[in-house]
């Protein structure tokens, strides 16, 4: 016999396991699974990556009961600084600060190490009676009915849910099992995802430096033994990238040092070199009978501007909220209707607005590197097209 529940997380990333806190929180019983058990320090297996939770992203944590637990590991972000460093040699030629004191009181957002993240989540999930984690555990098949979506799990369990959420990533289980098509963008990009020390401070600046090949970005961390420490994506093209990850430390370190346009000093590898191939993915649509798709599942897109997980949360908000309103809907055809009329046309702006982005911060011709920087200073200089920008980024009217 089929075990029951409301809500049934396919997935246990940091999407999916804030989706099973938030719904725990909001009194809906829960169950989560996710074929690989979250690594919950920075040791072996650790994702290096990190999490910017820009400023709406704070009312989902709080309403999950999370903020509190996250808010002493805040590194703040309150200025987004871009710099051009395109010319002849790799030094900054153009640094232009967006400061979000122009547009409030609060920084754009804070962030974090993606382990931590998941630490505080499982602890949080812990606490909550009606929601049930289970690491280790797959979904295998999925069955959708008027009134369930009936799920057979990796160890042989089947699982009735009012509401099955696909949180499992770009390949999503679920979204493929409901025969849901996807659209694809290739870059022929790679990222490199690490933490380093270095001797300058980075002032809770994120600085973002453009030459070619993708953009080198300090994130900034808590001090890491009394240095300052930062987190970095750097992204460049398949090949180049392969190589560096596999550069000895020293040498890996020196071209660090070039391609950082020297703006931090000397950077120390402090962690593991992990490497993440770049796509832009927008599912063909976010919902299905007894079905909602969320983060990954449903679009992926380059870590510029701290706008994948903030998208995730975006989903995860109005659900929540969809959910909330109407209980006695919950994962009916209705409900997953209004969901991707409201999240589907915003995601897939999105998207585009990132791919411009992206292709824009891979050229190499000189002349074209040239144009982005003109283009750069000509936006910055116009005040209210700066505040919109800034306002944009955050996802605010």
């Amino acid at each position: 016999m089929a075990e029951t529940t409301d809500i049934l997380i396919s997935g246990g990333g940091v999407a999916g396991l804030t989706a099973a806190a938030a719904f725990g929180a909001a009194g809906f019983s829960v169950i989560c699974v996710d074929p690989t058990p979250p690594v919950t320090d920075d040791g072996a297996g650790a994702d290096m990556r990190t999490t910017a939770f820009l400023q709406p992203s704070r009312a989902v944590l709080t309403e999950a009961g999370l903020w509190d637990r996250l808010a002493l590991h805040a590194a703040a972000l309150r200025v987004m600084r871009i710099v051009d460093a395109g010319g002849e040699t790799p030094e900054a030629r153009i640094v232009k600060d967006f400061d979000a004191a122009e547009i409030g009181d609060e920084p754009f957002g804070w962030n974090f190490p993606n382990w931590l993240l998941r630490r505080e989540l499982v602890a949080r999930i812990a606490e909550l009676q009606n929601v049930n984690f289970r690491p280790g555990i797959a979904t295998r098949a999925v069955l959708t009915r008027a009134e369930e979506a009936r799920v057979t799990l990796s160890d042989g369990a089947q699982v009735s849910a009012r509401l099955l959420i696909g949180a499992d990533g770009r390949e999503s289980p679920v979204r493929e099992a409901l025969g849901i098509g996807v659209k694809t963008m290739r870059y022929g990009q790679k990222a490199l995802a690490f933490a380093v020390t270095h001797p300058i401070p980075h002032d809770n600046v994120s600085t973002e430096i453009h030459r070619s090949g993708g953009p080198f970005t300090f994130v900034p961390l808590p001090d890491r033994d009394g240095q300052p420490c930062s987190a970095i994506v750097w992204m460049e093209r398949g090949a180049e990238a392969e190589r560096l990850a596999a550069l000895p430390v020293p040498d890996f370190e020196a071209e660090m040092l070039n391609r950082s346009a020297g703006l931090f000093g000397p950077l120390t590898l402090v962690t593991k070199r992990s490497i993440w191939p770049m796509i832009a993915q927008t599912a063909d649509r976010f919902e299905a009978e007894r079905t909602a798709l969320i983060a990954e599942a449903a679009h992926v897109v380059p870590p510029i501007g701290a706008q994948g997980l903030n998208m995730s949360l975006a989903d995860l908000a109005c659900l929540l909220d969809l959910a909330k309103t109407a209980p006695e809907r919950l994962g009916d055809r209705s409900m997953l209707q209004s969901y991707h009329r409201r999240r589907w046309p915003e995601v897939k702006a999105r998207v585009l607005g990132i791919d411009l982005l992206n292709r824009t911060s891979m050229l190499s011709p000189r002349p074209l590197r040239d144009l982005r920087a003109s283009a750069l200073n000509a936006l910055y200089s116009l005040k209210p097209v700066r505040r919109t920008l800034m306002k944009a980024g955050l996802g605010m009217r």
